[in-house]
Formats: structure tokens, sequence, C-alpha cells
């Protein structure tokens, strides 16, 4: 869910220019999507999971949500809003036409680690509509070396404190806690397996969770932020579910709002 800056998306052009067509066919992810800096996939692959979905925002631009619906994509989670005071200016947009086109879709909050959970929680719950049927709240919370403004790296006991207030306040008031995203370092830092009973989210674009994230319960894997995908314009981020389609059907009954 890293934001797309300037330099990718100046990379996914001229990927584009290079090889012209739409990214190439990687080994290891299914073969309808494509990958603009594919990984050698080995072992247990993307493609070894049967239900994928992307993950948008902003840079991603105007999205052609009927040709996701056609192209093979079975969710989306869509950023809604940053820290306190930022929400994407693309939310409203995709989230009526993820909507429309019947794509199953989520908000995602990304944490900012110097503004108290709380104020970042009640900003969340002031402009994510609460939808009967909506995938269930993301939580993305990582290191953010590139921020302007907040690189703070809070001790573990804190970061634990913080996402549990967070996950204790957006899941009362939405009747669903939501999903953790995260990367792999940030999980081992913070030492996360310690918060119990939360569903996780993990970033591993070089390796399958159960490599790089031994012994832990996901429920999402991000395994490229360099994927292509019918409707979408440049890169965009693919994820698998770890499940089976009729785990699937079993979560989304579980898990919607």
């Amino acid at each position: 869910m890293r934001a797309l800056r300037a330099g990718l998306i100046a990379l996914t052009l001229a990927a584009l220019a290079a090889c012209g067509g739409p990214g190439d066919r990687a080994r290891g992810i299914p073969d309808r999507f494509r990958d603009l800096d594919p990984y050698d996939w080995r072992g247990i692959t993307p493609a070894h999971h049967s239900v994928h979905g992307i993950d948008v925002s902003r840079y991603q631009g105007d999205i052609d949500w009927n040709r996701v619906a056609r192209s093979g994509v079975s969710f989306a989670f869509l950023k809604a809003t940053e820290g306190g005071d930022h929400t994407d200016p693309s939310f409203a947009a995709n989230w009526r036409g993820a909507a429309q086109a019947g794509v199953p879709r989520g908000a995602y909050h990304f944490f900012y680690l110097c503004r108290p959970a709380a104020e970042q929680a009640a900003w969340f719950l002031a402009h994510v509509p609460r939808e009967l049927g909506a995938l269930p709240p993301v939580l993305d919370v990582e290191w953010n070396h590139a921020s302007r403004t907040c690189r703070a790296r809070p001790d573990p006991a804190t970061v634990r404190a913080e996402i549990a207030a967070f996950q204790r306040i957006v899941g009362n008031a939405m009747g669903q806690r939501p999903v953790i995203y995260t990367t792999v370092d940030f999980f081992a830092d913070n030492d996360l397996r310690r918060l119990g009973r939360e569903e996780f989210w993990l970033r591993s674009v070089a390796g399958h969770p159960r490599k790089t994230c031994p012994g832990q319960d996901w429920s999402f894997w991000q395994y490229t932020g360099t994927g292509v995908v019918q409707g979408v314009s440049g890169a965009v981020d693919l994820n698998a579910f770890a499940g089976s389609e009729a785990d699937w059907v079993r979560w989304r009954a579980r898990r919607s709002l």
C-alpha cells in the first residue's frame, strides 16, 4: 500500500514503452495479471492461491472498475484516510465505482506514527461509510522512511499499544475489527505476534509469508507493488487471499460489515 511516487510512475511508463504491452508475464503469478518488475517466484508462489485482489489510492488515477471486475480481481481495498487530517481524493469515486461494478471493497487507513491512535480512528470513522456488505476496515501500519513530516520509530510496546487502541475504537464502531496490513520488517521489529487475535495482511515481495514470517497466520499477502491489471493505469499492488474460493466465500460472510 505504499504510495506510488513519481519515480515508480516513471518506471511504469518506461516499462510499458519498452515492452510494447501491458507488462511482462511473470513466473508464479496468475496468467490474467502482469508485472512490470517481476520476481522469479519459486516454491509456493502467488499462483498457488486462487483468490486475488488489488489495493489502490490516488496514485492509480482514474480506474475503470468495470474492466477491473472482468479482469479476475476478487476484491479491492481503497485508501480512505491518513493520519488525522488527510483524506485520499480518489476514495469516494473508487468506493462508488467498485460497488457499481460488483467488486467487493473495503477501506484502509494509513497510520501516522506521530499522532495519537484515538485521533486517527476518529478521522477514519468520520470519512468511511459503514455500509452493509463492505469488506472489513484495514489499518496500514509500517515504517515510513520517506515521510516529510514523521519518520518516528516508537518503541515496540508503544507501537502495539497504539495499534490496539485503533483496533478497539474502529472495531467497536464498525462491528468488525480491522485487518492489520504491515511489512515483514515492521512485524518483526515490533513483535506484532504479541497482539494475539488480530488478523494480518503481510507485504512480502521476495518470498512467501511461510518463509518470511514463519509460523504466523495471515489472511492476505501483498506479493508485488508493480502489478498490471486491466482497468488500472500503470502499476498496482497485487494481493492473494490465504484460502480457497470456498474459504473466501466463508470469510466474506464472517467478516463483512
